[in-house]
């Protein structure tokens, strides 16, 4: 998601459900209203990474199919880009929730993403490593923050030595 942009992220019983399903969740809390209703939660609410399918509602997400536009995807030559894609040399290394209350069907998120923290390290064999942190903020139709999620990343000075 693109710096200074909210992006409204609707909460759906049907996108619970397949969300969970794509990872291979099948608690009752995620997928059946009745079962859940038995549950620790008291109803259905989403997996603890569900926040993460923001980016279906994001029209610049880099990652998604856009209409008319090269994107390196799986599949043999499926995605109109031919050879290995230009890298940034960064890698995602870790991805953090911090819930203030389960989402559940009938939020509307609005959310929001800012810079976090930055910081280096040195590295035997890649360099100087510069780590930087992404905060996404999801707030519910009130305004209440209801999930903060922390990404950090990293870039390496120089391609890693290969022994």
């Amino acid at each position: 998601m693109s710096d200074d942009k909210t992006i409204t992220f609707p909460v759906e019983k049907t996108h619970i459900l397949m969300f969970a399903r794509s990872i291979g969740d099948y608690s009752p809390e995620h997928v059946d209203e009745k079962a859940a209703k038995d549950t620790e939660a008291g109803g259905i609410v989403a997996p603890l990474t569900f926040p993460q399918s923001v980016a279906q509602f994001d029209p610049d997400y880099h990652l998604r199919i856009q209409p008319g536009k090269p994107w390196f995807g799986s599949g043999k030559n499926a995605s109109g880009i031919e050879g290995k894609p230009a890298s940034s040399g960064g890698l995602h290394a870790e991805q953090h929730f911090e819930y203030m209350r389960p989402l559940r069907p009938g939020d509307e998120l609005s959310v929001t993403v800012r810079d976090g923290e930055t910081w280096e390290k040195e590295s035997k064999r890649a360099g100087k490593l510069m780590f930087s942190e992404r905060i996404t903020e999801y707030r519910d139709q009130s305004g209440e923050l209801v999930v903060r999620a922390r990404s950090v990343g990293v870039r390496t000075e120089r391609p890693v030595a290969q022994d």
